[in-house]
């Protein structure tokens, strides 16, 4: 099938390289000439594991290429992906502007009937606006598509070319054809094509990722129960997460969500319960307590060093929002970087691959290390924010060596506290007993 693809961002890219992988040709279409040049030239703009290697072979094979011109994008194809930016406003709104842009553009350029996919994350009514804005310049018949995304940044590739299920909002049987068609060899293995109205498809993607943030939300909230208890929140998470009621993942404790979906999904569909005048308790909760969970860190390095952080070099592991990822948006160690600083510490950082990122938002607030190792070099203690394999097993000897007090704050779990206690560290995690 022939696809454009507006929007370059990670799930514009992921979705159009995916698409290509299958045998379809795909146009990408950004506004960013620098951006179109490097991917045409085969430079990946975006860290993802797995999507190099297929994203390479689909430019080589000439299945896969990108421009600047989206007149020149739709005509080649029958179906236009919308990946566009979707950014919270202050009162939580989506942003649609970008969109409905494309939108209007789109009435003046199709000569023909084209199936129009929001696959952006957006509000409820948004592929009817999209439609409107449409009719106002086209002459020809077209239908607006929701098809909302559910990839997790790290598995991406696995999750768009072997889905749970796919959601498909439309109304209209002659564009259920042409999805049915486009994701016939992504279900192969019988996992579910799910059909619905454009509304209850705009609904499941907040639906699913607000109630994803609620279960971190709700363990955070039992890890610091289980603090002050004596419970250990790791032995209570496994006897939870049995109950296949519940199942085991998005269980596991730590210093807050962040990334580009959940902070501002949970944010979209609150506005969208205000703008129905209904008081979603639940939501409200969830962001209260992911707000004051960024905060736990610092608030246990504060205590153990008597409140004054002043001169405190403290190791950081981690500035992503999660591993496998170069994605900063919304990331905990942002805040707590925010928060050492004001206290006075001073922060030498690693991660394996968001530093350039965090470097152009902050500069020189922090330094940055060229390992793990050389961020401990002379620090007072060593905080865990991201949970990367590399930080799993390290050699706790050499930390000995380079650290100047063998304190941890890990905000991750990484590791079991008696093996700490009997290597003498001091180790204060989340939800568990502190030892040392």
């Amino acid at each position: 099938m022939n696809i454009a693809v507006v929007g370059t961002g990670y799930v514009g890219l992921v979705s159009g390289t995916c698409f290509a992988e299958s045998g379809n040709n795909v146009i990408c279409v950004d506004i960013d000439q620098n951006k179109v040049e490097k991917l045409s030239k085969g430079e990946i703009t975006i860290y993802e594991p797995g999507l190099e290697v297929i994203f390479e072979r689909n430019i080589e094979q000439e299945r896969l290429s990108f421009t600047t011109n989206l007149e020149e994008a739709v005509d080649a194809s029958d179906i236009i992906f919308l990946a566009l930016p979707t950014p919270p406003g202050e009162d939580g709104s989506a942003d649609l502007s970008y969109i409905l842009g494309v939108a209007e553009q789109l009435g003046k350029i199709i000569k023909d009937y084209k199936v129009i996919v929001d696959k952006s994350t957006v509000p409820v009514g948004t592929a009817e606006q999209v439609a409107v804005k449409i009719k106002e310049n086209a002459s020809v018949d077209f239908d607006v598509v929701s098809n909302p995304e559910f990839l997790r940044e790290g598995m991406a590739v696995d999750d768009f070319m072997k889905p749970d299920r796919v959601v498909v909002g439309t109304t209209s049987d002659k564009a259920k054809k042409v999805m049915e068609k486009l994701y016939a060899p992504f279900i192969r293995q019988g996992n579910p094509l799910i059909f619905m109205d454009e509304r209850s498809a705009e609904m499941t993607k907040y639906a699913a990722n607000s109630y994803l943030a609620m279960r971190i939300s709700y363990m955070n909230e039992m890890a610091n129960l289980c603090e002050r208890t004596g419970a250990d929140v790791n032995a209570v998470r496994k006897g939870m997460g049995s109950d296949t009621r519940i199942g085991k993942r998005f269980l596991f404790p730590g210093v807050g969500y962040g990334g580009s979906c959940f902070p501002k999904d949970v944010q979209a569909l609150g506005k969208t319960a205000n703008d129905y005048d209904y008081d979603f308790k639940i939501l409200k909760q969830v962001m209260e307590v992911n707000k004051l969970q960024k905060n736990v860190l610092v608030e246990k390095i504060e205590k153990y060093y008597d409140g004054n952080l002043k001169g405190k070099k403290i190791a950081m592991w981690g500035l992503a929002f999660k591993p496998n990822t170069d994605d900063i948006r919304e990331a905990p160690a942002l805040t707590i970087i925010d928060q050492l600083i004001e206290k006075g510490a001073n922060v030498s950082a690693y991660d394996p691959e968001a530093m350039e990122n965090v470097k152009e938002l902050i500069g020189d607030k922090i330094s940055y290390a060229a390992n793990a190792y050389e961020a401990l070099e002379g620090a007072d203690a060593l905080a865990i924010v991201t949970e990367w394999n590399v930080f799993r097993t390290p050699d706790f000897g050499k930390m000995l060596s380079l650290l100047k007090h063998k304190v941890i704050f890990d905000g991750r779990n990484l590791y079991d506290p008696e093996n700490m206690d009997e290597l003498g560290y001091y180790y204060n995690s989340i939800g568990r007993a502190t030892v040392g």
